[in-house]
């Protein structure tokens, strides 16, 4: 299955190529690129708690801040973007950057204080800072005086 130069696969070696490429699997001689430009991607993420706040920190070097979009809906944060490989490029040797959408989302896993919510991008890592909620005291009622 693997296509001749100046050869344009058929239907089946296409299907190949998709099944290859969902499996991680490669054939030599196979370009991908154009498979990999339109899938959204995941940016490697790190989601880890300090004393006052929950932080998630996104590595996506060469990205505008333009290009950024952080929303958060509850306890969802969603982190959206594309980051464009601006360069003019004849073919790839090894092609290992992941380029066009990518979009992560992060279920925070404690309750936040959602006016303080900062992101900052500095050095290719985007951080956003999720400032803890304080612990909310429940009263306690007799059974008795609640009826």
């Amino acid at each position: 299955m693997i296509a001749q130069e100046g050869e344009t696969p058929g239907v089946l070696a296409q299907m190949y190529v998709h099944k290859m490429g969902i499996w991680g699997e490669s054939e030599p001689g196979w370009r991908k690129s154009s498979l990999r430009q339109h899938k959204v991607w995941r940016p490697p993420t790190d989601v880890y708690e300090t004393e006052g706040a929950v932080v998630v920190k996104v590595e996506i070097s060469g990205m505008a801040r333009e290009d950024l979009t952080v929303s958060l809906e509850g306890r969802k944060l969603t982190i959206r973007g594309m980051r464009r490989d601006s360069a003019g490029k004849l073919g790839y040797q090894q092609m290992e950057i992941q380029y066009g959408y990518f979009e992560t989302e992060v279920l925070v896993p404690r309750a936040i204080e959602e006016e303080g919510v900062e992101a900052t991008y500095q050095e290719g890592f985007l951080s956003v800072r999720l400032p803890k909620a304080p612990a909310r005291r429940v009263p306690v009622i007799d059974a008795e005086e609640s009826v």
